[in-house]
């Protein structure tokens, strides 16, 4: 018995990363979960590693309305309804000043991180609704998100985050008397294609020192924070909202910088690719 059973949970960007870590810790609690990702090739592999009749797949850009639409939908279709919808879709902009970036790029990372849980929030809180269930949203923050943190050299990045922050804590506000939670998580810093130091940039190159060091310390592996979105995904988060939850939290944040000299010294610094 899982503390998720007879859940049904759709997560965007799921089909690698955080994302599919999630996926996995939701399956292992009882839930059943819908891939999605942007390339069918991405889709279809993910889903085959997941018990039979556990995962779906859906091809989805976030960015499209019509395409979250249909999302839910094909969702209730295989599924019967949806108890969860967790935006978890982003990228990230290349390491770079704001005057050697792409225009386009900067606003493709908007349009994806933002936009497209702009676009998620909207449909599953109609759905939700319609339905008249007390679902569940679950937004993804990051570097950008706390105050007095900032995100030099990824600034499309970071002023997603922080805006996602505040637009999650405003719809909380709009539907806190409709029992639906809408609800923030920082996943913490993971080793993902997204911080990946494989052919950096030029400001990139001249700090990676730094930027190894600093992954060194705080990345953690993404099961950290799929088993807080559990959390709120879970019975635990009944009739709140505007919750926030992160993996690297202040403690965390100083017991992973007292115990990196020792995992350094017994080689236990985890240096995966997730």
């Amino acid at each position: 018995m899982g503390i998720l059973d007879n859940k049904v949970a759709v997560i965007t960007g799921s089909t690698r990363g955080i994302g599919k870590a999630i996926a996995h810790e939701f399956v292992r609690q009882g839930a059943r979960v819908v891939i999605t990702s942007s390339s069918a090739v991405n889709v279809h592999e993910a889903v085959e590693e997941f018990p039979p009749d556990t995962a779906y797949g859906c091809v989805c850009d976030v960015v499209s309305t019509a395409d979250i639409e249909k999302l839910i939908a094909e969702a209730v279709i295989r599924f019967g309804r949806i108890d969860c919808f967790i935006n978890n879709a982003g990228i990230s902009d290349p390491f770079k000043n704001i005057t050697d970036s792409d225009p386009e790029v900067w606003g493709r990372v908007i349009d994806t991180n933002l936009k497209g849980t702009y676009n998620g929030c909207r449909s599953a809180i109609g759905y939700f609704l319609r339905e008249n269930i007390p679902g569940k949203i679950i937004n993804m923050a990051g570097s950008g998100t706390d105050p007095g943190s900032n995100t030099p050299w990824t600034s499309a990045y970071g002023s997603t985050k922080a805006a996602i922050a505040r637009f999650t804590f405003a719809v909380a506000q709009e539907y806190k008397h409709t029992g639906i939670s809408v609800m923030l998580l920082h996943p913490g810093l993971v080793r993902t294609g997204m911080v990946s130091a494989d052919n950096p940039t030029p400001e990139l190159s001249r700090q990676l020192a730094t930027f190894n060091t600093i992954l060194d310390i705080f990345a953690q592996p993404p099961t950290v924070a799929a088993k807080l979105a559990v959390r709120l995904a879970s019975c635990w988060s009944d009739s709140k909202t505007g919750i926030y939850l992160s993996a690297l939290h202040g403690r965390r944040k100083k017991w992973l910088l007292f115990t990196y000299s020792f995992r350094k010294i017994l080689n236990r610094i985890d240096r995966r690719t997730y």
